[in-house]
């Protein structure tokens, strides 16, 4: 028989998927904007910011409401709670997909440093972690949750290897090229914690899924 809060807890999954849809449209169109030059782009990444500040705020009532109403226990509470923290980190995620059209519209009218080839790949790992840590989320699935926990390495090597070929084979040789590769470094580093903020997502899924933290516990991963 279903209860009168399976419903409500359905539909603050679909909010969820959307505000992840929307956080992870965010990164793509900011990374696209870098590599076209396309000042509009970036802007329309800024400008829709508000809305998910807006969808935030109301996935945060909803959760609130949901506990004052039900006053849930157990699985029902911490689904509830993961909910609001998740929602706060994409929320954060997207503040992230701003600061990186912002510094995109910093360099669009001045000669591309380099071809941009680690940046797209270490945003399309912050994509993929994106999306993967939601389903895990949607899904209550332990095993996706950890894939994206592993996959947080990659995308520090990803950014390592970007800063050293900024600051080696550019900076350091022409001092010039300064300013446009200081914008990029700020770049790989937003993308490398846009991943920080899936990884904690996925701890947060597996404490939802079996009440186990994980988060400075890399050997219960194993």
């Amino acid at each position: 028989m279903e209860r009168l809060i399976d419903q409500e807890l359905e539909e603050l999954n679909k909010d969820i998927l959307k505000m992840g849809a929307l956080a992870e449209e965010a990164i793509y169109k900011s990374i696209e904007a870098l590599k076209n030059r396309e000042k509009d782009i970036a802007k329309s990444v800024i400008d829709n910011d508000m809305n998910i500040d807006k969808l935030e705020l109301e996935i945060d009532e909803k959760c609130i409401d949901l506990i004052a109403r039900y006053q849930p226990v157990a699985g029902d509470l911490r689904f509830i709670t993961t909910g609001m923290k998740i929602n706060a980190e994409l929320e954060r995620i997207a503040d992230i997909a701003v600061d990186i059209a912002q510094r995109t519209l910093e360099i669009a009218d001045k000669p591309l440093l380099k071809p941009l080839i680690d940046i797209p790949k270490l945003a399309a790992v912050a994509q993929n972690m994106v999306k993967t840590s939601i389903d895990a989320f949607v899904k209550g699935d332990i095993a996706l949750a950890k894939k994206v926990m592993l996959s947080d390495s990659e995308a520090d090597q990803l950014r390592n290897t970007i800063q050293r070929e900024l600051i080696e084979d550019y900076m350091v040789k022409d001092s010039a090229t300064a300013p446009r590769a200081v914008q990029l470094l700020l770049i790989a580093r937003f993308l490398e914690r846009i991943c920080d903020h899936t990884t904690n997502i996925a701890e947060d899924v597996i404490y939802m899924v079996q009440a186990e933290v994980v988060r400075h516990h890399p050997e219960k991963l194993k």
